[in-house]
């Protein structure tokens, strides 16, 4: 089987590189064997979505920004195969700005949007997170990046028990 990640950022404003949180999730041999979740400083103190995700600048303002908490992530998803996201533009526009803003070289990896797993391969609408999660039973804190990584991670493991299979 095939080793991926599944990743979510939330946003702290309309900003593409106002990343405030990531999580990620690792599977391997269609099994969960690293999560990792990271608050995160991003360049502007605006928040316009505390009432999403319940964060503010005062819970992010003494992390790391994002090189930093990148250069960690990085080193973890060496050997991915795909990094899948739910909305996958979404968190794929969030990471290119983001490595833009800091001068980094943005992964050369392909993203599976899991959005468009769950309706070519259950035929589902609506396919919002939540949606898609009560179809399979996949427990979800929507908007808490480390449970919709992880939640992401799930969909793409269900698709994999039920005969998906990455690049074919």
């Amino acid at each position: 089987m095939t080793r991926f990640a599944a990743i979510d950022f939330e946003t702290a404003n309309n900003a593409r590189d106002s990343a405030c949180a990531v999580g990620v999730v690792i599977v391997e041999d269609g099994r969960i064997v690293d999560r990792l979740t990271a608050l995160i400083r991003p360049p502007s103190r605006q928040f316009l979505f505390t009432h999403i995700h319940g964060l503010s600048w005062n819970d992010v303002k003494g992390a790391q920004p994002f090189d930093a908490v990148w250069a960690g992530l990085a080193r973890e998803l060496a050997g991915v195969a795909f990094l899948a996201a739910h909305n996958a533009p979404f968190d794929k526009g969030v990471l290119g700005a983001c490595c833009e803003s800091y001068g980094l070289a943005a992964p050369l990896l392909p993203f599976v949007c899991t959005v468009k797993l769950a309706r070519a391969r259950w035929d589902l609408r609506p396919t919002k997170l939540p949606d898609v999660c009560s179809y399979l039973g996949i427990d979800l804190r929507h908007h808490q990046a480390d449970s919709d990584a992880e939640a992401c991670a799930r969909i793409v493991m269900a698709a994999q028990a039920d005969g998906w299979c990455y690049g074919a």
